[in-house]
């Protein structure tokens, strides 16, 4: 089954460059580092590490993306900002893929991520394989799922989790809630994938493993709510927003 991994976010660059916005970010218990971050001249990405999970956030410096996802960066240049994709973490991506597909779902062949930079003449791989369902008809949104080449590989990330937001007793995701305007495309998509682990259907509720909690409702506008862990009072029942995604601390 399924984790929480990361979330891709499109941003606007005041979010990696505007300091009273960051230091909200940190107020709220988030340690935050906007110039970490891996990058070309094309596109910036700065991680907001919350335990094992993150958000990517993304902001394209240049029209063609500079190697980014390019359904992404098109999206991005019509002026999308939000949530983007939902990462999932998976142990056997092809038997997922396999699966997939045997429901006639529009899935990518798992494939290392790759991204150009230096002009194009240098390609980096990262250490874990990507497959992505099409988007969802009535938001902007599609769920990705992944899989770490090997635990050396997970381990390796795990050293560039920093500074991550356990310095404040705020240890990880637990439940994520998605709304928008779903078609009945989206819940028809979302019970085939989830298929066996929805738990309620009226809000469509899924439990994933490590107690996470994965919601979808219907709503008017595309929003979306993120709930830590937090055991920090200083930090407890604070929340920030970042473009259409809020996070809410320890409720």
């Amino acid at each position: 089954m399924f984790t929480l991994d990361h979330f891709v976010i499109n941003i606007d660059e005041g979010y990696q460059r505007n300091p009273k916005i960051i230091e909200q970010i940190i107020n709220a218990g988030f340690p935050y580092k906007p110039s970490w971050g891996k990058g070309t001249k094309g596109f910036k990405a700065s991680n907001l590490w919350i335990g094992s999970e993150y958000f990517e956030m993304i902001n394209i410096l240049k029209h063609n993306g500079g190697g980014w996802k390019e359904d992404w960066v098109k999206l991005y240049n019509q002026g999308h900002r939000g949530l983007i994709c939902l990462m999932l973490d998976t142990v056997d991506l092809d038997r997922v893929y396999e699966q997939l597909k045997k429901k006639d779902i529009e899935v990518t062949v798992p494939e290392y991520l790759e991204f150009k930079w230096f002009f194009n003449l240098f390609t980096r791989t990262m250490p874990w394989r990507n497959s992505y369902i099409s988007f969802f008809k009535g938001i902007p949104l599609q769920i990705g799922i992944q899989q770490m080449k090997d635990q050396k590989s997970r381990e390796f990330m795990n050293e560039y989790m920093v500074p991550n937001s356990r310095e404040n007793n705020i240890i990880g995701v637990n439940k994520v809630v998605v709304k928008g305007n779903l078609t009945k495309e989206d819940i028809k998509l979302i019970n085939y994938i989830f298929d066996g682990y929805i738990v309620e259907n009226n809000p469509i509720t899924i439990k994933l493993n490590k107690g996470q909690t994965l919601i979808f409702e219907e709503n008017k506008t595309y929003h979306v709510e993120v709930f830590t862990q937090c055991s920090n009072e200083t930090f407890n029942n604070k929340n920030i927003t970042i473009e259409n995604v809020t996070i809410y601390n320890g409720i």
